[in-house]
């Protein structure tokens, strides 16, 4: 390659590591770490916290956020049809494979988010509180970052599927998962699903923690090859109740070991002695599973033309919300 063509590559190069000030924080195996108490906010550890990240997935926590703001405020309801574009559907996996002008209602928007971390479900979310524009919704999602105090934080689209301009920190993650908490308690269950029914398929959560760590209720994973893997976690144990961010691993496995080792630590900080995990992380398979809080759930085996269906649906009881399944061997699907 000719002096002067190399020069001028690697002074382009410099020039973009220049301008992002935060190129360091994208590589992979770089780690930032965050804990807080749920409860009073305070910081409990940190590492790297304030350095900007790529989101991946983590992106939905704030589409989440604005549904269930939206859903608060009357303007939308669960039941509510929202239609798929052809843009939501070429979404990249993970996704639901909607057909372009099929429906999906805001409910399974929210589980197909939170469990499977669909990208054309979190699109149609996207558009449909935007107005029908995705960027426009994005800018909106920008705009209540800054409102909750997310300084670090820019949004450009519903998935966080990549964009060089999407980043934000550990810490604006936390104080967002304390939002979802404090501000929509009566949604936040949603995130400790375990896996819901979307035409006739058993869609799993993809979130080891919630199998793996005791008092572990939410919220979301996320990865992308320059993001690598990250995860939002909270557990309660005994009175306390901690949230935790890791960003950049470079595994699945080593960012579930980061995370536990981190709330462990964090508990121990808290006085409440960590309570031993619920099974060897080894053994925590990414796959489907069949099991759902202590019911086995049938699965679509065995018999070819018999129809077992779940049913998903969140009541109220004393004040919370909690979740209910029902088991049908005949009629439809809902949610």
């Amino acid at each position: 390659m000719p002096l002067m063509r190399c020069f001028a590559l690697l002074f382009s190069l410099g020039l973009t590591l220049f301008a992002s000030g935060t190129a360091r924080a994208q590589y992979v195996g770089h780690l930032s770490g965050f804990v807080m108490d749920a409860h009073t906010g305070a910081v409990l550890s940190e590492t790297d916290a304030d350095l900007q990240r790529y989101p991946a997935s983590l992106t939905k926590m704030m589409t989440l956020y604005l549904t269930f703001q939206a859903l608060e405020q009357g303007r939308i309801t669960l039941g509510q049809r929202m239609p798929v574009s052809i843009h939501a559907s070429l979404q990249k996996p993970s996704k639901l494979g909607m057909r372009p002008g099929s429906f999906l209602t805001v409910e399974q928007g929210i589980l197909a988010l939170v469990t499977k971390s669909a990208n054309d479900a979190a699109c149609t979310l996207g558009e449909f509180l935007g107005g029908g524009d995705e960027t426009r919704f994005a800018a909106y999602m920008t705009s209540q970052a800054r409102r909750l105090g997310m300084s670090n934080t820019t949004f450009q689209n519903a998935s966080g599927l990549p964009d060089p301009d999407q980043v934000t920190t550990a810490r604006d993650l936390a104080r967002l998962a304390r939002h979802l908490m404090t501000d929509y308690p009566q949604y936040y269950s949603y995130f400790s699903t375990e896996q819901f029914v979307f035409h006739r398929r058993i869609i799993a959560n993809h979130n080891p923690m919630l199998k793996l760590y005791a008092g572990a209720d939410g919220l979301k994973t996320g990865f992308t090859d320059l993001a690598g893997h990250n995860l939002v976690s909270s557990a309660r144990q005994g009175r306390i109740r901690l949230i935790g961010v890791v960003m950049g691993a470079e595994s699945n496995t080593q960012r579930n070991n980061t995370m536990i080792a981190m709330l462990n630590r964090g508990f121990e900080a808290e006085g409440q002695a960590p309570q031993p995990l619920l099974k060897s992380p080894s053994l925590v398979a990414s796959g489907h599973t069949r099991r759902w809080g202590r019911r086995t759930v049938p699965h679509f085996g065995g018999h070819r033309h018999r129809v077992v269906l779940v049913s998903y649906r969140p009541r109220v009881l004393h004040g919370r919300v909690t979740h209910r399944t029902s088991v049908s061997h005949r009629g439809h699907h809902r949610s």
